[in-house]
């Protein structure tokens, strides 16, 4: 019994580690056990050292909280008070836990009937009993400038690391002489950091507080993770690296427009989400699908060719992607709810500064031969937009040569997105 046990285990275990599944052709564990250059090659037994480092990042996170968010939410006038507990009722409460937290007309008569109890004390009690189990400003407050100070973080060291990689200028080098390509220690630390820190995340959900898009997030840090690990075992890191780097751009000003509505610097978080929804819809649905799938699909096809964990690997990808397209909805959704309410109106100068950024990205994409510009000419084209067209908002401007300083290559295949996406949010451009 305990032969035939070991034996299915042995068959299990050489299953799961297979060198037709995660190699290419050609290609054998023991081709990747010499020491290479740097930290040698990745190795599947490196990721057990992200459990404790992930362990240790969530530790940091909560003495980050206690010692440094709190007294920022606290200097801001962020109160650590304790909301309002509704009226002992257990007739209301069976409602509210059972059947349903907003009841409708006709169950709020019958409540009131039932209780002998005022329609509008009944509205009342479900509303505060509501405002009971939300999270107080102050945890949402901390919660949100920890993810802010590790994105922005992070995402600094990624560009400074990914600047002087080649692979971050030719995505073709991703691929080039693989799988026999070292590990430096940047990019080590790099991405086990990385993948610590999402292990946390995938963890702290449960404590963290709930929202709407629970079962996404946490099929996107399920993704996160499996891309990640699959990526390092066999030896995706180098168009990991420019995954996480693109996803990082965006998270952190979420993460900064939140700290900014929960301050009560509405002013602030509109023109900070206004930056985030153009960078996000730029990275996640123009550069991710024309630069990063470009080459996981069809440059290492073309280099590399297929094999099954090759499959596996842009199939998550292919995932994250999906849910970049729901996330998109999801903000587009919400800046047509703010344009309804009229908490954001569209005046008359809205279509001239559109039409500026318009003429200004037109003049700057095709003056670029092959590709090549200089920071003089885009400075002199800003310079005649705002005196001949009028005053633009800068942050616009900023972003637009940030986005074309940090990714030329994909710029021209973004552009005819980004101006129909400017097309969708241009009302909110009023908010500058």
């Amino acid at each position: 019994m305990a032969s035939a046990t070991a034996g299915a285990l042995g068959l299990l275990w050489g299953w799961l580690w297979s060198e037709r599944f995660w190699l290419p052709q050609n290609v054998s564990w023991a081709d990747l056990e010499g020491p290479g250059d740097g930290y040698g090659y990745p190795r599947a037994r490196h990721i057990l050292s992200v459990f404790p480092l992930a362990a240790g990042v969530f530790s940091v996170r909560l003495l980050f909280e206690r010692f440094i968010a709190k007294p920022c939410a606290l200097h801001v006038g962020i109160e650590d008070s304790i909301p309002r507990l509704a009226q002992s009722n257990a007739i209301l409460e069976e409602v509210f836990l059972s059947i349903t937290k907003y009841p409708d007309e006709k169950r709020l008569e019958g409540l009131s009937k039932q209780l002998d109890w005022d329609v509008r004390k009944i509205q009342y009690w479900f509303r505060r009993r509501r405002n009971q189990d939300k999270p107080p400003t102050l945890t949402k407050f901390c919660e949100s400038m920890w993810r802010f100070t590790f994105y922005l973080c992070v995402f600094c060291y990624g560009i400074r690391f990914l600047w002087s990689s080649p692979w971050f200028w030719d995505t073709r080098q991703c691929w080039h002489s693989y799988p026999y390509q070292p590990l430096t220690r940047e990019l080590y630390y790099y991405y086990i950091m990385e993948l610590a820190f999402y292990w946390s995340l995938m963890f702290s959900q449960f404590t963290d507080i709930k929202r709407k898009d629970f079962l996404i997030m946490f099929v996107h840090h399920l993704a996160t993770i499996g891309l990640i690990t699959f990526s390092y075992i066999n030896n995706m890191v180098r168009v990991g690296t420019l995954v996480l780097c693109l996803h990082d751009a965006s998270d952190f000003l979420l993460e900064a427009a939140k700290l900014a509505n929960y301050a009560k610097y509405q002013r602030l978080c509109d023109t900070l989400f206004v930056i985030f929804s153009a960078v996000f819809m730029v990275t996640r649905l123009g550069i991710y699908p024309f630069w990063i799938l470009n080459t996981t699909l069809f440059e290492s096809w073309e280099m590399i060719g297929p094999y099954p964990s090759w499959w596996l690997f842009n199939g998550l990808l292919l995932i994250l992607q999906v849910l970049h397209v729901i996330w998109s909805y999801l903000i587009a959704r919400i800046a047509f709810k703010a344009l309804i309410r009229g908490k954001v109106t569209c005046q008359r100068r809205i279509r001239p500064r559109l039409c500026t950024l318009h003429s200004f990205l037109t003049s700057f994409l095709f003056s670029m031969p092959g590709g090549n510009w200089t920071v003089s000419s885009l400075a002199c084209k800003c310079i005649y937009a705002f005196s001949i067209q009028g005053s633009m908002s800068v942050s616009v401007y900023f972003f637009s040569f940030l986005l074309s300083f940090l990714f030329p290559c994909a710029c021209l295949r973004a552009y005819s997105l980004f101006t129909s996406i400017l097309e969708t949010f241009c009302p909110l451009v009023e908010v500058f």
